[in-house]
């Protein structure tokens, strides 16, 4: 059996690589690490690692994200606190980037949101220390609504 150390990095696909650069320094505050020229795309780090998500290029025509699809669901972003995730919301906001929820899960606090090519991300600030343990319990179900707007 394979045992994972960590999830060590994402890779995206856009048609417009200058807008999902834009998209990933100016509003999630990523670093650019590097670009390539073949295949065209970026690489971005948070400080941490030599890349955590990368964006190759695809073709203008290329078919975009579907929501009932088989794939990705989200790709999640953890923050330090409810005041940091709170800045979040107000900073997805000022940018005009579509929310999709907002939701308490109770072991964390959450907002879903779509990058420019579709894509479905997570900001989330976990409640407590114990939520491993919550969740293998069974107490980390919880989907209720998530107030950012006070």
């Amino acid at each position: 059996m394979i045992r994972p150390k960590k999830v060590g990095h994402v890779v995206l696909k856009a048609c417009d690589l200058a807008r999902a650069e834009r998209f990933y320094t100016e509003v999630l505050g990523f670093e650019v690490v590097t670009r390539l020229k073949r295949p065209r795309g970026v690489f971005f780090t948070l400080g941490e690692q030599h890349h955590d998500l990368a964006v190759l290029e695809v073709p203008p025509e290329a078919e975009p994200v579907k929501n009932k699809q088989v794939g990705l669901h989200h790709i999640a972003l953890q923050v330090e606190s409810f005041d940091e995730l709170k800045e979040g919301y107000q900073t997805l906001k000022v940018h005009d980037v579509k929310i999709t929820a907002t939701i308490d899960h109770g072991i964390t606090k959450s907002i879903y949101f779509l990058d420019p090519e579709g894509n479905q991300f997570e900001l989330y600030y976990n409640v407590g220390e114990d939520g491993l343990e919550r969740m293998r319990r069974g107490d980390a179900s919880a989907l209720d609504p998530l107030d950012l707007e006070a």
